[in-house]
């Protein structure tokens, strides 16, 4: 007979699992036990499918299948010490712990500086700073974490701690999943979701950065205006980084793509649960916004493998039980550092976004040990099966606030405009700071093995089928779409280029003096005006240029920019451009307006100009001006002091 009890009793036994007296389970041989196979397991998503106009959180649930999987006496993702098993998440038996994260990246345990993390989500988990209490006492070398020490802060998307979203309480769900009303039942059933994704965002991010201050930001709901209002917030409330582990289609994405504009600051997003364009999901056939936003660091997924001692051993695409999410944009432009990939031809998306931009674990068979009081997780003690707080849990959920932390961990975006270009600067000149994966894909497939829980296809198969090979949905060398850069390994991908021991890279602060002035002519180049979505992209250099002289390519317009554009009016301290230079040199920019002057076009220079000291790489900046430049077509040219100037026109108005 199947007995169900009240999740309190479980805490009581969990209470003495985790100390002295914990329960213990015949010890096996010396030497390890190993977690049971992934068909003992199968996943549910945490959050209902979003409807029109909302997005869902993307954390999945591991639900053990069989007796001995709800008995919890095998530990999880990793090969345990065979003697004692103990029944608990401190023994690694309900998932990854801390100390397993940071041992597989690499990572250590504090931020060099003072950093705050923010977590956007949903609904209100009245339970939430109790939990993470609870959380830290499994573990303890993790450090306590609450509002009276100020480091955690649970607000509304107004910024107002007293006035938190539904439900303030357990008494309060409970009463509307008993309605009669359809809606309330409807808003109940998306705040429970919400509440274990809650738990999952505070304990990733507080297991990963210990030292960080956390900020759980609730919107009023799950409808997009609630979430981006909470994501302005996150950042007046002086985040360093924050984390959206929820997604929805990209349908007319652009409207809402304001809320992720800020520069300086990371946000990092989820690429989704449900695989290439979401075809094992509700086929919405879009990648998952706000992932595709080319403002953000978007986030997928990997099955992460550990060594015995807990060192990274090995990863590949997630793609069984739930596939790390990815694709092409279809609304938003790729990022010129992201067109600039020696591969980029070889990803598939022309000059579109595309996602991701780095992975980290996500598969549920490889998740972490979560603690939420509301949750419902089963485990079964002498036969009888109960329901409690203590899950495993996965899905680019985790990813994303791990990611976040991992930034912090390296002291925040350091000056960078849009923390992405950092990864993919550090992949190019660091690549051993990641783990390259090589193997897996998340294109489509119906049938997985029984035994490891895998797509039964090959990825090769996969890739064929749903991206015509391309590495938009297949991994190898270099960048990928399902895994972007790589994988942390250490937190030196996440530390901002410096050269010699410089200006980040990047970076919007003040740029050094220059140590040369440069010719101020501009470049010829065609007169056309550049319109559409697409930032617009320098021509190639003239030929026969010097092969010793710094190259300059990928001259570009940033998307704020070409926002900013969009004004009858913009100021001239909008215009944000980025360029990609083989060498440190100094570069002049220079802006002239194309005018009529008896029925002829020329070029009139205008005051409006910068010189600025730039390195080998990635480079982005903005002109210098107090004025705003009127209706018309403009040119924007770069000149490298040793180096062939290279132009960008454009058209206001």
């Amino acid at each position: 007979m199947t007995v169900r009890v009240h999740q309190t009793a479980l805490a009581g036994l969990l209470a003495l699992a985790a100390g002295s007296a914990s329960l213990c389970w015949p010890a096996g041989a010396a030497g390890t036990v190993s977690p049971l196979p992934p068909s003992d397991y199968t996943a549910r998503a945490a959050c209902p499918p979003p409807a029109p106009g909302e997005a869902a959180c993307l954390s999945l649930a591991l639900v053990p299948q069989t007796a001995a999987a709800r008995a919890h006496i095998r530990p999880l993702g990793i090969a345990r010490a065979a003697a004692p098993l103990v029944r608990s998440p401190a023994a690694g038996y309900f998932g990854l712990r801390p100390q397993d994260l940071h041992s597989a990246y690499a990572l250590p345990s504090n931020a060099p500086s003072s950093q705050t993390i923010a977590l956007v989500d949903a609904y209100n988990d009245p339970g939430a700073e109790a939990d993470l209490a609870t959380y830290d006492g499994e573990f303890p070398a993790l450090p306590e974490c609450t509002h009276a020490d100020g480091c955690f802060r649970q607000l509304n998307e107004n910024g107002e701690a007293g006035n938190l979203p539904f439900p303030t309480s357990a008494e309060e769900l409970k009463t509307a999943r008993e309605s009669a009303s359809s809606s309330e039942k409807a808003a109940a059933e998306q705040a429970e979701g919400w509440d274990l994704e809650i738990s999952l965002d505070i304990e990733v991010a507080h297991a990963t950065c210990q030292s960080c201050h956390i900020v759980l930001v609730e919107a009023s709901s799950a409808r997009d205006e609630d979430l981006d209002a909470a994501e302005d917030e996150a950042v007046l409330l002086g985040a360093n980084e924050v984390s959206n582990s929820w997604g929805g289609a990209e349908i007319e994405a652009t409207r809402l793509e304001s809320a992720f504009d800020h520069p300086g600051i990371v946000i990092t997003a989820s690429a989704g649960d449900n695989g290439y364009l979401g075809w094992d999901g509700a086929g919405s056939g879009f990648a998952e916004f706000p992932a595709t936003s080319p403002d953000v660091v978007s986030v997928g997924g990997t099955r992460l493998t550990l060594g015995t001692g807990g060192g990274w051993e090995a990863e590949t695409v997630w793609n069984g039980r739930g596939a790390g999410g990815g694709g092409c944009s279809v609304e938003f432009a790729a990022q010129p550092w992201q067109q600039s990939l020696s591969d980029w031809s070889a990803v598939g998306c022309a000059n579109k976004r595309a996602v991701s931009d780095v992975a980290a674990d996500a598969d549920p068979y490889t998740g972490v040990a979560v603690y939420d009081s509301a949750a419902k997780c089963p485990y079964e003690e002498e036969g009888e099966v109960h329901d409690g707080p203590w899950c495993t849990v996965g899905g680019t959920s985790l990813a994303s606030p791990l990611i976040a932390a991992t930034f912090a961990l390296a002291g925040g975006s350091g000056g960078v405009s849009y923390p992405a270009e950092t990864l993919y600067e550090n992949e190019l000149l660091s690549p051993s700071s990641l783990h390259d994966i090589l193997t897996g894909s998340n294109g489509k497939c119906a049938s997985y093995n029984g035994v490891t829980g895998l797509s039964r296809c090959t990825a090769e198969a996969e890739a064929k089928a749903s991206c015509h090979s391309e590495l938009i949905c297949l991994a190898g060398p270099g960048y990928d779409g399902p895994t972007g850069v790589g994988t942390p390994d250490g937190i030196t991908a996440f530390e901002p280029v410096k050269e010699g021991g410089g200006t980040p890279g990047g970076g919007g602060g003040p740029a050094p003096a220059p140590s040369a002035t440069p010719s101020s002519t501009p470049a010829a180049g065609p007169e056309g005006a550049t319109g559409g979505s697409s930032p617009p992209v320098a021509p190639a250099g003239p030929p026969g240029a010097s092969s010793s002289a710094v190259q300059l390519s990928a001259v570009a317009l940033t998307f704020s920019a070409m926002v900013a554009l969009d004004n009858s009016h913009p100021r001239v301290s909008q215009l944000e451009f980025s360029c990609v230079l083989s060498a440190a040199t100094s570069v002049r920019a220079t802006l002239s307006k194309r005018v009529s002057h008896h029925r002829h076009a020329r070029w009139q220079p205008l005051r409006d100009s910068l010189t600025f000291t730039a390195f080998g790489g990635h480079n982005r900046r903005r002109l210098r001006g107090r004025g705003t430049l009127a209706p018309g077509v403009y040119r924007l040219t770069l000149t490298p002091a040793h180096g062939s100037p290279r132009s960008i026109d454009f058209e206001i108005g």
